[in-house]
């Protein structure tokens, strides 16, 4: 695993709280990971996050921007901070997906399935 990079994105996606709307278009809300070609090493896809929007937006509904970012025939791993609303509150929870759809490669998807393990325990608190 490229440590430096994946698991400072997490660290910054896990503490960065926006409470003002400048703060809500900087954070990142998305970002993906995928294996290095030699499928040994697992990076940041450079260019694959989703920085702006928040519950209640509508035109920049941040989660319909996560979805299109999916690969469509092949694997990633990814954070998405979801932002809800409950009848109390409004809530943050950073979720880790494995993205492995039908159209894949079963042996891709079984070195990627393989590896999630790894990239869970590096990033604490998943």
């Amino acid at each position: 695993m490229n440590g430096c990079s994946v698991i400072k994105v997490f660290n910054d996606m896990k503490a960065c709280k926006a409470y003002t709307p400048e703060e809500v278009k900087k954070r990142k809300k998305a970002v993906l990971f995928c294996l290095r070609e030699d499928k040994k090493t697992i990076i940041l896809e450079e260019g694959k996050e989703n920085l702006v929007g928040d519950v209640g937006d509508t035109i920049n509904d941040p989660y319909l921007h996560f979805v299109k970012m999916l690969p469509g025939c092949d694997r990633c791993y990814a954070l998405y901070d979801a932002t809800y609303k409950t009848n109390e509150s409004k809530k943050e929870d950073l979720v880790f997906i494995f993205w492995a759809p039908e159209c894949a490669p079963l042996k891709n998807k079984m070195i990627y399935a393989s590896s999630k393990d790894a990239i869970k325990k590096k990033l604490t608190g998943i």
